[in-house]
């Protein structure tokens, strides 16, 4: 009941509480943006949803638009300022995807919404963290996050899909707020921690 009915209607209501209470910290931050990243403040890209559907995540940006004297993209290095930087380490620049969860595209509990062009790569049991819309915060998120390996990560958001309970999201929902107050297991640098997992299984299989 609480899989097919009840987690639905407390995302909504949740998300909507949330963009009301803390839409002052969402304007502030959308001003600094503009003024920090030099125009537009939010970062969109498409991820694969609930059933594989593509949808448009939106976040604030962390990264800048800067390019060499080419018109090519710095590398994200030299792109990530000390303002994304300190988004990324407080996590404020997950925020706009409440707005995601709002319209129905996301949950506050659940695998994280991944790049499309990962599809073709997952098993045929990785497939299924895809049966429930992807979260803001989910079981691999609260263990480890991007510093496990995506075989292990791929595994913790299975496990959740096969065992959704009203408990279980609130543990997570706790254990979430307990690591982003103590900045526990977030990576600034992703180019330090993270790998593609389509060039990581595409190597494995060469």
């Amino acid at each position: 009941m609480y899989r097919n009915c009840f987690k639905r209607v407390l995302d909504f209501l949740l998300s909507l509480c949330g963009i009301l209470v803390l839409s002052p910290v969402l304007l502030v931050l959308t001003a600094l943006g503009a003024v920090f990243m030099g125009g537009n403040p939010f970062f969109t890209q498409e991820r694969a949803g609930k059933g594989e559907k593509i949808f448009r995540l939106v976040k604030f940006r962390t990264m800048s638009n800067k390019k060499d004297a080419a018109g090519n993209l710095l590398p994200d290095g030299e792109r990530l300022n000390g303002y994304g930087r300190l988004l990324r380490s407080t996590s404020l620049d997950e925020l706009p995807e409440l707005f995601n969860i709002l319209w129905g595209q996301m949950a506050l509990v659940g695998p994280r919404p991944l790049l499309k062009q990962y599809l073709p790569w997952y098993t045929e049991e990785e497939h299924h963290r895809h049966d429930v819309r992807p979260g803001l915060t989910g079981l691999a998120q609260v263990n480890g996050r991007n510093l496990v390996g995506w075989d292990r990560r791929l595994a913790y958001d299975v496990e959740y899909v096969r065992s959704i309970t009203f408990m279980g999201d609130v543990r997570i929902l706790l254990t979430t707020v307990k690591k982003v107050l103590l900045r526990e297991d977030i990576s600034v640098n992703n180019d330090e921690t993270e790998t593609y997992l389509d060039q990581e299984r595409a190597a494995r299989k060469a």
